[in-house]
């Protein structure tokens, strides 16, 4: 055999086994995550502990749209064209921009507010389409956490409330707080951020309008961004309802709300199903189950705040 032939098969017999191992690789399902943040690590975790390993048997590609509609459309159609195989949300927003960029890809969100009043599935028991997940919805959750907050700052009338109104589920629930505050014996402010380059502004009208204490979401951009409004509650005395433990592990004063992880943990559940070829319109959307109430003693030290011995029993998270 001449040197130039031997050449050609040895490199033909050497591809072989990089075209088999690529075929391999092109076969591991890919989840897209838009805008990836420590929250997402139970959705990995109990992804791992159905037994997926990732660069084995799944991949992640993430996109980073920061709470930005234009950036969260661009990101959404990225992971569309890519493509892959499930494409995982956090609230209204990214959600929204997943069903706008495709209609075949299926899609598990993660707590939004109200999925059917957002447009994002036809109802809770029959969604429809290629969107399924879990919400953060539950009745009379709003008169609770004002109820919470009475109980921890008595002399709270005036409360803050930091809304999204580019956000369907937001405005839905903002619609509720009007009704819920008055009823409490309380004045709602509700305060608009839309963009990162809000919250300055927003800040500055919290200072002018002198709430007594400050309500803030679980919406994505807050969330994104929700060292920024702890340091600005600490720095000017200002008591925070939050809704997920986390942000009281972070500084927060208290939280009242569904556990985050737990939904987190749950939508991977509903990945997992459709990887194995069950469609989202077959899966019924999931109300929260789990519900957490946090406080952090050493911010309601610094606030000058004494909390009764049956409130912090009543805690499931304690910080001191």
């Amino acid at each position: 055999m001449r040197r130039r032939e031997f050449i050609v098969l040895l490199g033909s017999a050497a591809a072989l086994p990089l075209t088999a191992r690529a075929q391999h690789a092109a076969k591991i399902p890919r989840i897209g995550i838009i805008d990836d943040a420590p929250m997402w690590r139970s959705f990995r975790q109990a992804l791992r502990e159905l037994g997926y390993v990732e660069g084995q048997t799944i991949a992640y590609e993430y996109r980073y749209g920061d709470g930005v509609p234009d950036r969260l459309a661009n990101v959404a159609a990225e992971l569309a064209r890519r493509p892959v195989d499930v494409i995982a949300t956090f609230g209204t927003p990214p959600t929204r921009a997943a069903k706008e960029a495709t209609a075949s890809i299926p899609i598990v969100m993660v707590g939004v507010g109200d999925p059917v009043r957002a447009g994002l599935v036809a109802s809770i028991a029959r969604p429809g389409g290629n969107i399924t997940g879990n919400t953060v919805l539950s009745p009379d959750l709003g008169p609770k956490r004002l109820q919470i907050l009475r109980e921890a700052v008595p002399k709270a009338t005036r409360v803050a409330y930091l809304a999204n109104p580019d956000n369907a589920s937001s405005v839905a629930t903002l619609a509720e707080m009007k009704i819920a505050t008055p009823a409490a014996g309380m004045v709602l402010i509700p305060i608009e951020v839309r963009s990162l380059a809000d919250f300055d502004p927003a800040f500055a009208a919290m200072l002018r309008e002198r709430p007594d204490a400050v309500m803030v979401t679980n919406e994505p951009l807050q969330q994104l961004h929700i060292g920024r409004i702890i340091e600005f509650l600490a720095n000017n005395g200002l008591p925070g309802m939050f809704q997920n433990k986390e942000n009281v592990a972070a500084g927060g004063l208290m939280a009242y709300g569904p556990s985050l992880p737990d939904l987190f943990r749950r939508a991977a559940g509903y990945v997992h199903r459709i990887l194995q070829g069950t469609k989202p319109a077959d899966l019924p959307v999931e109300l929260p189950t789990k519900f957490d109430l946090a406080v952090n003693l050493r911010t309601a030290k610094a606030l000058g705040l004494e909390l009764s011995p049956t409130f912090i029993a009543r805690a499931d998270e304690v910080i001191e």
